[in-house]
């Protein structure tokens, strides 16, 4: 057995007070966080210019603190300064400044130096960063022999190949350039942001990693070239529990994807039959983030998706036979999402009572929208349901403080212990506007909580893929370590379990990407744990 508990936590003068109501927080500028998201309008109506960009959570510098990276044509870097307080390290960083257009963030350790690495997406000009260490990066791109010349969006690592180095899975949105940007209108007179469906598709792609700090192009070999795709959003998960890792690929006015990894380096589209193409009516939806976890604890994972307005949540329970049945227009998540254009999305347990609660970060495209549309708004506030168990959900979106109920034009959202308190907090970017930086102080007291940080040896680094189950007198739970989700943005990779009011962990077990298991005993909870896998697993 071999783990160790992260550096005690230290408690500081953000924390919020005992008796206080059970809130999200709006600590952004007592966090120092000072940034504006650049949409580059030009009063021309770009397409570009509607899309927003992500962000990222990670642990970037090894100190155990997640670190935030916000989109930009500068991308910012802050630094956790474990006070509950972020520094602005952009200027001695080395990442450089991307095309016009920047959308989206991967982490993951691509050469298993031990460093978490980025991906940057953007238009016409995504960026491999590599971590140097102390904060800094170098751009690789072309030594790593990667060339993405399409419109970028979300991204995600992942070893498909189970061969111990990190590929890297890019989703393309649509064929456009300000030369072909065309005229579009809501009133048959003014100018407006043109949908996808007035442009042609782009393809995704996959490059696998070679080793030695090179990548190839491995779209077509793998069976995954398709231009007639619209990608935002990519979700990794293996949802046949078959121990290679598929995708999700959520498609804007195109079918969404789902492929099967065959386990030979390649992959099987089975979107259609697994019921996960369409939305009821058998229309492609506008999907934008995605995201997979087991909210029912069936040992499943389950799919999450920000769709378009009057298009409400997908929500898709896996049957464990190949299908997935959306459960969201027969509850409450379907109602309350109803008017909402969703793009950011995740699962996380923000009360840690042991079951995943959904997020989903709200905000329109068009200014105007309420002109043709009076019932949706541009700017919306974010929803949070709450997992009451048995697959049923409650919308506590107004019931936890003012900060949460202010309407944003948000696109990226992550989540993130970003205080080591033991409850994940929200960070979301919006368009044209400011990121906000939301601090969990709804979770109750005495919800107990442990947490993971996992490092490969025989599999990659960042272990990726790897899954950690634990039993408690509550029941059986499980998570993955995962990059990509969401939209355009990626989340702390540390595994968090909450354990509601109980104390005991009674096992837990680890299934490393190759296969190979690891048990622990004694793990106490009320604090993050580092697991190093076994060399001879």
């Amino acid at each position: 057995m071999r783990f160790r508990a992260a550096a005690a936590l230290t408690a500081f003068s953000l924390a919020a007070p005992a008796a206080a109501q059970p809130r999200f927080t709006d600590v952004t500028k007592r966090a120092r966080i000072v940034f504006r998201h650049d949409a580059q309008k030009s009063g021309k109506k770009f397409l570009p210019e509607t899309m927003g960009a992500g962000c990222a959570f990670a642990d970037l510098d090894g100190d155990g603190w997640p670190d935030i990276l916000l989109m930009n044509p500068q991308p910012a870097l802050y630094r956790n300064n474990r006070d509950g307080t972020f520094s602005n390290v952009t200027a001695a960083s080395g990442i450089p400044r991307l095309p016009r257009w920047p959308m989206g963030a991967a982490v993951g350790d691509y050469d298993n130096d031990g460093r978490i690495d980025l991906y940057l997406t953007a238009l016409s000009g995504d960026r491999l960063l590599h971590n140097d260490g102390g904060l800094r990066f170098r751009d690789v791109t072309a030594a790593a022999g990667i060339a993405n010349s399409s419109f970028g969006t979300s991204a995600a690592f992942l070893d498909y190949d189970r061969d111990g180095r990190l590929d890297l899975y890019v989703a393309n949105y649509v064929q456009w350039t300000p030369q072909t940007d065309l005229f579009c209108s809501l009133d048959g007179v003014n100018k407006s942001y043109c949908t996808p469906e007035s442009y042609r598709g782009a393809a995704s792609r996959l490059f696998r990693n070679l080793g030695n700090g090179r990548f190839e192009d491995a779209t077509k070999k793998a069976g995954l070239y398709d231009p007639s795709s619209k990608s935002l959003g990519v979700a990794v998960l293996d949802f046949n529990s078959d121990g290679w890792p598929d995708l999700f690929v959520a498609n804007d006015t195109q079918p969404n994807k789902l492929y099967r990894n065959l386990k030979n380096g390649r992959f099987t589209e089975e979107g259609v039959a697994a019921g996960v193409a369409f939305g009821e009516d058998g229309v492609a939806r506008g999907a934008m983030g995605a995201d997979s976890g087991d909210f029912d604890r069936s040992g499943r994972p389950h799919l999450l998706v920000g769709n378009f307005a009057n298009q409400m949540l997908g929500l898709y329970r896996n049957e464990g036979t190949g299908l997935f049945v959306d459960e969201a227009p027969r509850s409450t998540v379907g109602r309350a999402s109803l008017l909402r254009l969703a793009f950011g999305v995740f699962f996380f347990d923000f009360d840690l009572d042991g079951w995943l609660d959904l997020f989903a970060a709200n905000g329109h495209i068009e200014e105007e929208i309420s002109r043709v549309q009076p019932k949706v708004a541009y700017a919306q506030p974010p929803l949070l349901f709450r997992n009451l168990g048995k697959g049923r959900f409650q919308d506590v979106s107004m019931k936890l403080g003012p900060d949460l109920q202010k309407p944003l034009v948000a696109r990226g959202a992550a989540y993130a212990d970003f205080d080591n308190d033991g409850d994940p907090d929200i960070l979301i970017t919006s368009n044209h506007g400011s990121a906000v930086l939301y601090r969990n102080d709804a979770a109750p007291r005495d919800h107990r909580w442990v947490g993971f940080r996992l490092v490969g040896r025989r599999s990659n680094r960042s272990a990726l893929g790897a899954v950690v189950r634990i039993e408690t007198p509550s029941g059986r739970q499980w998570g993955v370590v995962k990059s990509g989700s969401s939209y355009c943005s990626a989340s702390d990779l540390a595994v968090h379990f909450g354990l509601g009011r109980g104390s005991m962990i009674r096992a837990v077990e680890i299934e490393w990407p190759g296969g190979a298991r690891q048990r622990l005993s004694g793990v106490a909870p009320g604090r993050y744990h580092v697991i190093e896998e076994h060399p001879a697993s």
